[in-house]
């Protein structure tokens, strides 16, 4: 899904997080397309770690990478699942806009 970026709420689609909502932690990208996504709370992994001096050592829940395909944005103004749709100003600036109520998203 073209247009995501950092700091946005997300809804998952599909998996075993069906359903959570989250915040956009990181982007991955691979040449202008956006590949995968860090989404807050979602697809939560146990990594072992071992202790070092200052931190002792375990298993450490931490969000692993999620594919794009999976997510959906949530607008901020209607609170609904929606695609983007990209328009132009009288300048040639592109915003952003929600399908569903029409507002645009920051």
């Amino acid at each position: 899904m073209a247009g995501l970026k950092k700091k946005d709420k997300v809804i998952v689609l599909s998996g075993k997080d069906k359903g959570k909502k989250g915040e956009i932690l990181k982007v991955f990208k691979k040449g202008d397309k956006i590949e995968e996504v860090i989404v807050s709370g979602i697809n939560l992994v146990s990594k072992h770690k071992k202790p070092t001096r200052n931190d002792p050592g375990g298993i450490v829940k931490k969000e692993a990478p999620i594919n794009v395909s999976k997510i959906m944005l949530v607008c901020p103004s209607c609170d609904k699942p929606t695609r983007l749709k990209m328009n132009l100003t009288e300048g040639g600036e592109k915003f952003r806009v929600c399908r569903k109520c029409g507002q645009t998203i920051a």
